[in-house]
């Protein structure tokens, strides 16, 4: 009997070790399934209205990450002065698509955004489908006629879509 318990211990840590992969694996995976609650036509993209687009011109004030609904992965949004002195929150889009330091935007810059206003969680924020820097630099996230969300597209579609068709 004496000879089992070693065997009937390693059996308790080798199950407890996988119990504990298996829950640390689960948390690692983006929240609310594979594209974070980011996907196309989810809760938080049907408050995007491609028929309501909107625009307006301020300088972009911070750079902050955001998760505009529970159990959303994080995601990337502009904090943008208007003229008239109003702070509005711009949704870019996922972090796990967008990166701060690649995307071409930064503190200070004079943009023109346009998108669509939403009230999400109580707060009114702007879901942006595209950013325009200057004359000839555009920072695009969703297609502007129906509002696809260019983190959806296969690789293909979006180097088409960013090549200009």
């Amino acid at each position: 009997m004496a000879a089992k318990k070693p065997h009937i211990l390693t059996w308790i840590g080798v199950m407890s070790g996988m119990i504990f992969a298996t829950a640390c694996l689960s948390s690692a995976q983006p929240a609310a399934g594979p594209m974070g609650g980011w996907e196309k036509g989810g809760t938080y993209d049907r408050f995007y209205n491609a028929q309501e687009l909107d625009k307006f011109k301020g300088t972009v004030t911070k750079i902050q990450e955001v998760t505009p609904l529970k159990g959303m992965s994080p995601g990337v949004a502009l904090m943008v002065k208007e003229k008239d002195g109003d702070n509005v929150l711009v949704h870019l889009g996922p972090r796990w698509f967008i990166d701060p330091q690649t995307m071409g935007i930064r503190v200070g810059d004079k943009v023109k955004v346009t998108g669509c206003w939403a009230d999400i969680n109580d707060q009114e924020v702007f879901i942006a489908s595209k950013v325009k820097k200057g004359d000839h630099f555009e920072f695009k996230v969703r297609l502007t006629k129906d509002g696809t969300p260019f983190w959806t597209m296969s690789p293909e579609e979006l180097a088409k879509k960013r090549a200009g068709d």
